[in-house]
């Protein structure tokens, strides 16, 4: 069975899917061969590409939190085929994620890939490491090239993911993306503005 089927289809999800008529379709995931639990070579290169994703952790009296983290591309980084990590920047110190995961571990991670309309969701169990005990670790996380304050590691352990249905998702794009478009169509236009300057002034040196 998929894994993530065995955590996201709960009693009251499959009901819900036999009464809005989709069981038939998902039942097929209750004998997939697949478990995907484990991060393979296509996971590993969609993670090391983001520039950031959505956590979802929740609270001791039950209420969700969505959190976004952001860093450089490649902060979140896959550790092995069954754990991911990163290094965790000072934000606005409210410490909700970080009082949510000593609490409890569970998280769900959205990393989405808007140019491409392309989603991947993960299930684990989380932990931070401070201190002394974090040092090593941080020293495989951390971007050096980047200005930010780290206070502690986090490490994932992977329990599950899926590659979400890109249907409706709207295509963003960040300022390097577009570059990247635009940067050449740039120099084009100057190579064109110099030779028209040059037949500009050819013209204007005939007698």
């Amino acid at each position: 069975m998929a894994r993530f089927a065995q955590i996201a289809f709960t009693p009251a999800v499959r009901a819900a899917q036999s009464r809005l008529g989709s069981r038939t379709g998902y039942s097929a995931l209750d004998s997939f061969p697949d478990a995907r639990s484990q991060l393979g070579g296509e996971e590993a290169a969609f993670i090391a590409a983001r520039d950031g994703f959505y956590q979802a952790s929740v609270s001791e009296t039950g209420w969700p939190y969505v959190q976004f983290r952001g860093g450089p591309p490649g902060f979140l980084k896959v550790l092995d085929a069954h754990t991911i990590g990163y290094a965790d920047f000072r934000g606005n110190r409210q410490y909700i994620s970080t009082g949510n995961l000593e609490a409890d571990g569970r998280v769900s991670l959205i990393l989405m890939d808007y140019p491409n309309q392309r989603r991947l969701k993960l299930w684990g169990r989380a932990r931070t490491v401070e201190g002394a005990e974090a040092g090593p670790l941080l020293q495989h996380l951390e971007m050096r090239d980047y200005r930010a304050h780290v206070e502690r590691a986090v490490v994932i352990a992977v329990e599950a993911f899926d590659w979400n249905c890109p249907q409706h998702i709207t295509r963003r794009f960040t300022g390097p993306e577009i570059e990247t478009v635009l940067g050449p169509m740039r120099q084009q236009l100057e190579a064109l503005q110099a030779e028209n300057r040059a037949l500009r002034a050819q013209l204007a040196a005939r007698p």
